[in-house]
């Protein structure tokens, strides 16, 4: 056993602490006898409520402080929602993404108290994101619909429903099948031809140290080969765009062919989705070799950023970004 006792930082909302005692669970499997402590943070993302996150620094906030328990050595580990990494923030110094346990359900779903679907819905209907990604490509769909900011944990959200001050809804699939919640309310999920998912949804990232071998031994078990080469994927394409959470922005990764081929897809979209770029890109792995195959997943993720950037994503990309500063402005 390669350590007795292991600390893991985490966030406080009950789907943060689902995930948290997953990954300790796993560690617990593997290696009988290690005691796991859990370090919490709540975190400037979660104090906020009221605003929208692109108003108040972005998904960062959520990543930031708990990444920062490790850097300071109180932590030995920190479980983060990869969606919620940024594309354009580093780790800190010595610090990595070490793990990506199995992927769970990637995308979105329409939650409605009376099980009405996205198509159904009446015109002027409240529909609640979080996400200038959902809105714009449901906004593509359905134009005729009021797309209105939705904030809080998954507790939070499905009382606001529940309450009539949304029509419907939309969350990520992976929380609420998580939580047990997915079987509890009426929904649609939403294919990917719909709403592509965000980069990295419904994966977990483990965050820890690059140098340490007690570390590295440790979080093997967690490390899932097949999501690793999916969100590798997705994620250069993000870092490639330089994309934040201010723009829509989408990626989705999928093995076929018993693994031996990825396929890709990339949206870049302006904030009330009239207009959306969208690329593909499929390779066949050209090495068995599991480091490779990564930087193979890495280059078809660039391809699909390059891609969308000859499509003139990033002139939409600046777009987006002013009509959200516009926005910012506005609401400060």
């Amino acid at each position: 056993m390669p350590m007795k006792r292991v600390r893991i930082a985490t966030r406080a909302s009950r789907l943060a602490l689902w995930q948290t005692r997953h990954v300790a669970a796993t560690l617990q499997a593997a290696f009988p006898g290690i005691e796991v402590e859990e370090v919490e943070v709540v975190t400037k993302g979660d104090r906020v409520q009221d605003k929208p996150l692109y108003t108040v620094g972005g998904k960062a906030l959520f990543v930031s402080e708990v990444e920062r328990l490790v850097a300071e050595g109180r932590a030995d580990l920190a479980v983060h929602s990869l969606k919620d990494v940024p594309g354009d923030q580093e780790c800190a110094e010595g610090l990595g993404l070490i793990a990506f346990p199995e992927r769970e359900d990637p995308r979105d779903v329409l939650i409605s108290k009376d099980g009405v679907e996205l198509m159904s819905l009446p015109a002027g209907a409240r529909v609640g994101t979080t996400s200038l990604r959902r809105a714009a490509q449901l906004g593509s769909h359905r134009p005729d619909l009021a797309y209105v900011t939705l904030r809080g944990n998954l507790e939070t959200r499905l009382g606001k429903l529940a309450d009539g001050q949304y029509d419907a809804i939309v969350l990520a699939a992976a929380g609420m099948k998580r939580l047990g919640y997915l079987e509890e309310w009426k929904h649609q999920v939403l294919g990917v031809e719909t709403c592509l998912p965000a980069v990295g949804q419904g994966t977990l990232a483990i965050e820890g140290s690059v140098d340490d071998p007690a570390i590295t031994e440790l979080v093997a078990c967690l490390e899932h080969a097949p999501t690793r080469l999916v969100t590798e994927a997705e994620r250069a394409m993000l870092v490639a765009l330089e994309g934040s959470c201010r723009v829509p922005i989408a990626g989705h990764a999928r093995l076929l062919d018993g693994g031996h081929r990825l396929s890709m897809r990339g949206m870049v979209g302006d904030i009330d989705g009239t207009k959306l770029l969208t690329s593909s890109q499929d390779i066949f792995f050209q090495t068995r070799d599991h480091a490779g195959r990564v930087e193979e997943a890495q280059r078809c993720g660039l391809e699909v950023a390059e891609q969308l950037i000859a499509q003139g994503a990033r002139e939409l990309m600046r777009q987006a970004e002013a009509t959200i500063l516009q926005r910012t402005k506005t609401q400060s």
